[in-house]
């Protein structure tokens, strides 16, 4: 009985790592990409605490190198630039691969997280990025140029990053969805 046990915890452990191991797939490591980051909000918050206020600054932050890969990252400190140094560090760790069709994204795909909602529908060259605040930021870190979006629900900065990230996370290119589907990469929209 007692063996057993340990077994069925090994077990767990290395399911857990495997888990781990495919999540870190996803993510791309930070080797000289030349990056740019972006602030997308800050915001000042504050702790009661039994002797007064501890005042402190929240930062959402965006980096990407404009060539499909984009991450967003958040900062708290007392000071701004000690923030926003810990909300750039946070989305470079946090950094995904976005598949691109050309300009764009390869096929409409709906975001969500927490009240947060996205909507990112391709669009056709020379029609710019149609979106704002958080989104707008996030498309042009990853390069994308043409595309039409629309947020709904909260306007939260924070929930509509979180939705565009996992919109993005989610796309998937035309070869993997010819691949899948068992069709010719220009019968697969039919």
């Amino acid at each position: 009985m007692k063996t057993e046990e340990p077994k069925k915890a090994e077990e767990k452990v290395e399911d857990k790592s495997e888990k781990k191991e495919e999540e870190a797939k996803e993510e791309v490591v930070e080797e000289e990409l030349d990056l740019k980051d972006q602030v997308i909000s800050i915001r000042r918050v504050t702790k009661v605490v039994k002797g007064g206020k501890n005042l402190s600054f929240s930062v959402l932050a965006a980096v990407g190198n404009g060539n499909g890969i984009v991450g967003i990252g958040k900062g708290k400190a007392r000071e701004v630039p000690m923030a926003i140094g810990k909300a750039v560090e946070d989305a470079k760790k946090k950094m995904i691969k976005v598949p691109l069709a050309e300009t764009t994204v390869p096929h409409l795909i709906r975001g969500v997280a927490g009240g947060g909602v996205v909507i990112l529908r391709p669009a056709s060259k020379g029609t710019g990025v149609i979106a704002g605040g958080a989104v707008r930021v996030i498309m042009e870190l990853a390069g994308i140029k043409d595309i039409l979006t629309k947020s709904v629900r909260s306007n939260n900065p924070v929930s509509v990053a979180n939705a565009t990230m996992d919109a993005l996370r989610r796309l998937k290119d035309p070869d993997t969805i010819s691949k899948i589907r068992g069709k010719t990469k220009d019968r697969i929209w039919q």
